[in-house]
Order: C-alpha cells, then sequence, then structure tokens
C-alpha cells in the first residue's frame, strides 16, 4: 500500500430493499469517519440519490468509474450500473438479489486486483441471491472460493469472539460434516487469525459439544467422544492450547466463555445464539482465514424498517473499524513475521 494514503475501504451494498445502503450512509454521514479511511461504495450514483432522497439523508458523495479513481476525505461512488433498479423496499424481489450480486462481485474484483484494502459487505437475502450464475448460500462460501485460504465463519467483539466448525448447514447435516479434518482445519483458522488478526500471541480456544451435554459418555451421542475429543487431545499434544468439548447449555452462561480467547462452536446456531443475546447491535462478522479482509454487520436486510430510516448502524460502524483494526494487526504482523525469516535466513548464510 502506497505510503501515507488511507485504508480504502470497498462497500458491497447488499439488497436495494433492505436497510443495506441506509446503514452505510449513515455510518459517513459523520464526516470524522472519513479521518479514518476512504469508503468506497459499489452501486450507482443514481442508486445511492434515491436511497438518500427516501431516507432524508444529505450525504455529498464522489462518483468515480472504478475503485482505483476514488479521493481520499470524499465518500466514493463505483458507478456499478448506469440503469436504475427498481426498489421496492422490504420485498424480497428477483432484482434486488441481482443487484446485490452486482454490487458484491465488483467489490471483490476491487479487493483482489487491490484497489479497495478491505471490504465491508451489507447484509443480502440468502434466497433472491440464488441464480444460474450464483449458487452459493451466502457470502462466507463466495469469498471462500475467490479468496485464498480456508474461510471460518468468526463472530467478533473486542470481548467475545465465536468460530463455527459449520456454518449455513441444515442441522440434520451437521454431525455428519464434523470430522476430523474439519475440526483441525477449522482449530488452526481459528488460532492463525487470532495471532495474525487480533494480536494474541498464544491463543486459548475453546470448543462446544456437539450433542446436549457433550453426549454424557455417550448416553446422548457418541460424536463428542470418538469424533471431537480424540482431535482436541491430538492438537493438544502438539502444543495447542484447545480444551473440551464443554456442554454448550450452560458454558455461557456460567461465564465459562471469558476464560478464553475464543470458542469454537460445533453449528450454526450454537454459537450465534448466545452472542448476538451478548453483544447484538456490537457484533462483526468476520470471515477469518483469507487472504484479504472482509467484515459484515450482525444483522440482516430487515425487511420490516426498511426505507423508514431508522435502521440503527451501529453494527455496520463496528463493522468498519473492525475491518480496520485487523488490516492494520495483519500488516504489522506480516512485517513482523517477514523480519524474523529475513534475520532466520541471514543466521544460516553466516
Amino acid at each position: 500500500m502506497e505510503e501515507n494514503r488511507k485504508i480504502r475501504l470497498g462497500i458491497s451494498i447488499g439488497d436495494l430493499n433492505g436497510i443495506g445502503c441506509e446503514v452505510a450512509l449513515k455510518t459517513f454521514e459523520d464526516s470524522r469517519m472519513l479521518d479514518f479511511c476512504t469508503p468506497i461504495i459499489f452501486a450507482s450514483n443514481k442508486t445511492v440519490s434515491f436511497q438518500m432522497k427516501q431516507l432524508n439523508l444529505s450525504i455529498v458523495f464522489n462518483g468515480i468509474p472504478e475503485a482505483s479513481k476514488a479521493i481520499d476525505n470524499k465518500i466514493n461512488i463505483v458507478n456499478v450500473w448506469k440503469e436504475m433498479p427498481r426498489i421496492d423496499f422490504g420485498q424480497a424481489t428477483n432484482e434486488g438479489g441481482e443487484y446485490a450480486i452486482k454490487s458484491l462481485r465488483a467489490a471483490v474484483d476491487a479487493l483482489k486486483k487491490g484497489d479497495i484494502d478491505v471490504l465491508v459487505t451489507a447484509p443480502i437475502n440468502k434466497n433472491n441471491i440464488q441464480s444460474e450464475e450464483f449458487k452459493f448460500p451466502g457470502h462466507t462460501d463466495f469469498l471462500a472460493q475467490e479468496l485464498e485460504g480456508e474461510s471460518l465463519m468468526f463472530m467478533v467483539t473486542d470481548s467475545l469472539k465465536v468460530g463455527l466448525l459449520t456454518d449455513h448447514v441444515a442441522v440434520k447435516d451437521v454431525s455428519a460434516a464434523i470430522i476430523p479434518r474439519l475440526i483441525r482445519d477449522k482449530i488452526n483458522t481459528i488460532e492463525k487469525s487470532l495471532m495474525m488478526d487480533f494480536g494474541i500471541r498464544k491463543p486459548k480456544i475453546a470448543l462446544l459439544g456437539i450433542n446436549p451435554h457433550s453426549g454424557d459418555n455417550g448416553v446422548i451421542g457418541k460424536e463428542d467422544d470418538e469424533v471431537m475429543k480424540p482431535v482436541i487431545k491430538e492438537m493438544s499434544n502438539m502444543g495447542h492450547l484447545v480444551y473440551g468439548p464443554y456442554s454448550a447449555d450452560s458454558f455461557f452462561g456460567s461465564d465459562g466463555y471469558k476464560k478464553f480467547d475464543a470458542i469454537l462452536a460445533a453449528y450454526h446456531d450454537q454459537g450465534l445464539i448466545p452472542f448476538k443475546t451478548i453483544s447484538f447491535g456490537q457484533g462483526v462478522n468476520f470471515t477469518a482465514g483469507l487472504s484479504k479482509v472482509r467484515t459484515s454487520p450482525d444483522h440482516g436486510t430487515a425487511y420490516e424498517i426498511a426505507g423508514k430510516g431508522v435502521a440503527d448502524a451501529s453494527s455496520f460502524k463496528e463493522a468498519v473499524f473492525m475491518a480496520l483494526k485487523i488490516f492494520k494487526n495483519r500488516t504489522e504482523y506480516e512485517e513482523l513475521t517477514k523480519d524474523v525469516l529475513k534475520k532466520q535466513r541471514l543466521k544460516r548464510e553466516r
């Protein structure tokens, strides 16, 4: 990245009928936010102007043909499309899904080219995004294909971090999906992210059991004893600070989570229900393990309040700050490890 250039923060606009555009614009309505980064929204001048009028927002922006033309200290809009798509606030339409994916693809292309440094994604509808060209259950799986690395859905705040062994998987398929290799891969990914993205030198990680009471020694299922425990023991013997499996029903209520740097939940609701209960509005969805930084607010399209101008931008703003923090931490980590490797090489050469 050019020295003294602000971090370029790309924003995919999400479902045009939801609150994505609203929370993004409200975040940067406060001009002080421009001190931290240069925002680049992937949509169109016409679309953003329409949203501003409907939401009674007054924001000055700079229209550009591509992200590389962004200007610091301004809100930049990349004109991904020229036409004016139909916007029906609160409605799940095919058109809403189509333009959400146009914005996402343009933003990811810019991220891969280095025209933006980090990406914050506004919420999409997992149903209306489906098409012949886009067959992914959500952002995470698409980004895992487009960007290098092993993706991990990681819900984070400064004080609580919850990763998922399985994310958008039906409950009936969870136990079959959790195999030793998956557990090892997710532990390695979450551990590396805690070190590289959050500056934790020796992360301590808790795993939650698959079954109620972690199977009660095989009385309520054998997966915890036969699949999870051997992997935890194996990785612990290798020096990883991993513990469990813990019974999920009492883990958060007893404040057990405060003893660990991160928790790895077996499936989506097991991890996200306590996370959102504790941190709703402050939480951030971070896709760990990829070559680039992507964050998202911890809420959905919120059709029920879309277009009314009442959406709370707190979580989106947290997603912006978290993306910037992780980018800086990762850059610093890469510099430090680069110096270590260089010193080791020079030492060998002597």
